[in-house]
């Protein structure tokens, strides 16, 4: 299976707006911590982990140059 990078949300503002609002209130540590759950709770109902290794290659890309990932 590829993974679907594509919007798969009816509402993808609305989905958004739900993340948001999950980290307000938090203080940055807070948030790190409920974006680590929120990956594990996630990463689980994916269940395949070729997906889950393509998802964080391409995470991965979006915040650090490939040459930095060690």
């Amino acid at each position: 299976m590829k993974l679907d990078t594509g919007s798969r949300f009816e509402d993808p503002d609305a989905a958004y707006r739900l993340i948001v609002e999950a980290h307000r209130g938090l203080d940055e540590e807070e948030s790190r911590r409920l974006d680590a759950a929120l990956i594990l709770i996630l990463s689980n109902q994916i269940g395949d982990l070729a997906l889950l290794e393509e998802a964080l290659r391409l995470a991965r890309s979006s915040v650090a140059p490939a040459n930095a990932a060690g």
